[in-house]
């Protein structure tokens, strides 16, 4: 992607290569990179309203009732014009938006800027570069419109004036479909898929599908006034008295605030019902052909009918493959033969493309199903209790609704080893960043350990860890909440809650930064419960003692040590229990002093102040595995 620039969308240059130098740097051209595939995807749809706005131009055309002429809708025409404007603004800041990200890119890795100045100069030189995506926002139509067409229908030219729309619009609309495409493609093969699901994609055909409809409905309609058009005119060269002049309207643009017909001329034409009968009453009175139902739409006032109505009529062609009547015209017959042929290739690839995203989808499903019923099976043979069929499904669901049949880590076991650590780097990094425990640490360490990282779904009511028990891992919490509990004396138990950004575990910490260093796993200080389904990050044992191994001069960090006592359910239990022993020996001297002036003071027992046994004893028991005691003093 470096150095290389297509016209049709922006250049993401080292954001879609690589993190760039540095973290600071690779996070700014990830940023970048993001944002320039967002904008591609917006900008694609810009070109889809593109293709929806240039057949509106045909619309603008309109055949008087009354009057029997032709002439130009002007506020149709001031609402396409300014469409179609905006669709081309927008082409030309991705224009603009383009060069620039291709001069930054260049340029920073050239401090002269040749290298930027070959690409700029290349983009202008290239046949696809700029001419082409000049070509395809010039105001060809616009032009058309407002100056050839009132020209055309001034000199009375009625007929010609719907040829040269449909020349032009073939010019430009051609090309700006391959530019569509082009976009379409090159968004697809950047980011492998172009707005993120499936059905993102079913509605993209979809679109495309009505797009071409719309594009179709538009041509018809204006051979169809183009038929008309020429009836009329053939009705007025036999009678007497008249001229071709005639069938143009005296205002080829109106806005509706005049009348359309006013010398006399025009006027004794307008009352010729002979030649109204046989051109506007119906379509069985001329030989229309194919365009029979345009007869209701060219006189028809209504601009919605007047769109809608020919999308319908392309719509119900291309899908039936043409029901058509059809005269002996040379241009009639290949309009139908392109329909035809369109109707058959359009239905084809939507209901292949269709067939593909639906099989993509229900294929998971399918895959789904067998695995809950051999899951199913399975616990039947087990003869397991009801309790843990229910947890068992329960679990099943709740991956299935987070992940969808996917498994992350069975897709990306065989890639090689660099590609697979940077995607496990792109997948968790954001979301190891958020842990407070490795904020402060280097891109280094966080790359290792989202390389060893794994993430782990828990549902409702599940226990992950007893206290007792020995301690294969940490978790960092990233979504729900954990209860941390422990037993305390006569039944007492002491708990605290777990929240998005806490972590269990320390005890690993202090087992691998012992010396000298002791292979038996410690034992587990807490109870962990899930409160409701929680999403969570795992390093398993061996991989928290090789990232303390290799990186002990992070872990010794006096934010790191401050981090882990902050965040430690143990540390926040030892200084309430700290905290709490220190209040109960203030109280208990208080009420040795109010006693003294009534009796001689005696020396007492520390352990005979109020509940302060107990608390000694909990004490105990807590810093008995010495969570980062030894290895973090005070």
């Amino acid at each position: 992607m470096k150095g290389a620039y297509c016209g049709e969308g922006l250049a993401a240059g080292d954001a879609e290569s690589g993190r760039g130098g540095g973290a600071n740097g690779g996070l700014a051209a990830e940023q970048r990179g993001r944002w320039v595939r967002e904008w591609n995807r917006a900008f694609l749809l810009v070109c889809a309203a593109g293709l929806v706005f240039d057949p509106l131009f045909f619309y603008t055309l309109s055949i008087s009732g009354s009057g029997m002429c032709l002439f130009i809708d002007g506020w149709l025409a001031l609402s396409v014009t300014a469409l179609r404007c905006m669709a081309d603004a927008l082409h030309v800041w991705n224009m603009w938006l383009n060069l620039k990200i291709t001069f930054s890119t260049e340029a920073s890795e050239d401090d002269n800027g040749k290298a930027a100045r070959r690409a700029v100069m290349r983009y202008f030189k290239s046949v696809k570069g700029f001419f082409f995506d000049l070509f395809v926002i010039l105001p060809i139509p616009q032009i058309m419109l407002w100056v050839a067409a009132p020209a055309l229908i001034r000199r009375g030219s009625t007929t010609a004036v719907m040829t040269a729309f449909l020349v032009t619009f073939l010019v430009q609309y051609l090309p700006k479909i391959y530019y569509s495409v082009r976009l379409l493609r090159r968004t697809q093969n950047l980011s492998g898929y172009i707005l993120g699901t499936v059905w993102w994609g079913l509605a993209l055909n979809l679109i495309a599908y009505f797009v071409a409809s719309h594009a179709a409905g538009a041509c018809w309609y204006l051979l169809g006034i183009q038929r008309a058009t020429r009836c009329l005119k053939e009705q007025c060269l036999a009678a007497t008295g008249c001229e071709a002049a005639a069938i143009a309207c005296e205002g080829p643009v109106f806005y509706g605030t005049t009348s359309l017909v006013k010398e006399a001329e025009k006027m004794a034409w307008a009352s010729k019902k002979l030649a109204r009968h046989a051109c506007l009453a119906g379509g069985d009175n001329y030989d229309y052909g194919s365009y029979k139902w345009t007869v209701a739409l060219v006189t028809n006032p209504s601009r919605i009918e007047k769109i809608l109505f020919p999308i319908f009529w392309a719509l119900m062609t291309l899908s039936t493959f043409g029901n058509l009547g059809c005269t002996t015209e040379w241009l009639e017959v290949v309009f139908n033969i392109i329909i035809i042929t369109s109707g058959l290739i359009l239905v084809t690839m939507l209901i292949g493309n269709i067939k593909v995203f639906l099989s993509g989808t229900s294929s998971k499903k399918q895959a789904m199903q067998l695995q809950l019923r051999n899951t199913e099976w399975w616990m039947r043979r087990r003869r397991l209790p009801e309790s843990f069929r229910r947890r068992v499904r329960q679990y099943e669901r709740r991956r299935w609704a987070a992940m969808r049949g996917v498994d992350e880590y069975e897709m990306i076991r065989d890639l090689p080893e660099g590609l697979r650590r940077d995607i496990k780097y792109h997948l968790c990094l954001d979301l190891v960043r958020q842990v407070p425990l490795f904020q402060h640490m280097d891109a280094v360490v966080l790359e290792n350990i989202c390389d060893r990282v794994r993430s782990l779904i828990f549902t409702k009511g599940e226990t992950i860890a007893r206290e007792g028990e020995p301690v294969k891992r940490m978790l960092f919490v990233v979504r729900g909440h954990l209860q941390s509990s422990q037993l305390l004396r006569d039944g007492m138990k002491s708990s605290c809650m777990l929240g998005p950004g806490n972590f269990t575990g320390d005890e690993l910490l202090s087992w691998c930064l012992r010396r000298p260093f002791v292979e038996r796993l410690p034992l587990s200080s807490s109870t962990l419960l899930t409160i409701e389904t929680t999403e969570v990050f795992a390093l398993e044992a061996g991989d928290v003692k090789y990232v303390t191994q290799h990186f002990r001069h992070t872990f010794v960090n006096d934010k790191v040590r401050r981090s882990a006592r902050y965040y430690s359910p143990g540390w926040r239990t030892w200084a309430a229990v700290a905290i709490q022993l220190a209040w109960r020996r203030h109280r208990h001297r208080l009420t040795l002093s109010s006693l003294s002036f009534i009796r001689p003071r005696r020396p007492l027992s520390r352990s005979s102040s109020m509940g302060e046994d107990k608390l000694r004893l909990y004490t105990a028991i807590l810093t008995s595995p010495k969570p980062l005691l030894d290895d973090f003093p005070l």
